[in-house]
């Protein structure tokens, strides 16, 4: 967020049974929750419980919010091909993409991050269930919407107990993926970054 605190606007997308909107709603928690701004979280998604499409808006602001839901998206995260091409034309002009390059080929000409999130998942956890921690962790380092300890903390209280350190640590992953991206093109949101725990 900026000093001016306007509202930033997350769009979370991709296919059933990716995660994503548990994703949203970690984050949504751990900037209203655990760093006391305002927030409103809403989704979507198809009729199938896995292949169907799956949104999920996360809107973050230090002042009420009017409207909850995402018009002008300042970030994108699209975890398939298919949710990329169908919410690309959302994104403002100067908007930030973030697209898990295992199964984004196509990606249109912009601000953009790729990231592998599903084979970073699947290499270093031995499971693809964890991409949408890996991209949640990419997406806070990226932005700073929120520090790495307070969406650790929002895990932890809505993950199940079993998962969590399997999930903290596809956070971290995600965390260390972004800080290798070149990022002097995008705007610094101000909080501050933590090491990992």
């Amino acid at each position: 967020m900026d000093k001016k605190g306007r509202r930033y606007e997350v769009v979370f997308s991709g296919s059933g049974g990716q995660g994503i909107i548990l994703g949203a709603v970690v984050l949504a928690e751990a900037c209203g929750i655990h760093d006391g701004k305002y927030v409103c979280q809403t989704q979507s998604y198809g009729p199938e419980s896995r292949g169907g499409f799956s949104r999920a808006d996360v809107v973050i602001s230090d002042r009420p919010i009017d409207y909850p839901m995402a018009t002008e998206p300042d970030l994108l995260l699209a975890m398939n091909q298919t949710s990329c091409d169908r919410y690309h034309p959302e994104l403002k002009a100067d908007g930030l993409l973030v697209v898990d390059a295992s199964l984004v080929s196509q990606i249109p000409a912009g601000r953009t991050v790729a990231i592998p999130f599903t084979e970073i998942a699947r290499e270093q956890f031995g499971t693809e269930m964890v991409a949408n921690m890996v991209s949640l962790g990419a997406v806070v380092q990226l932005t700073r919407l929120v520090s790495p300890s307070k969406l650790r903390a929002a895990l932890t209280a809505r993950a199940p107990q079993h998962t969590a350190d399997l999930n903290r640590a596809a956070l971290n992953a995600g965390i260390r993926a972004a800080k290798k991206i070149d990022v002097a093109c995008l705007e610094n949101l101000g909080a501050p970054e933590e090491e990992d725990v």
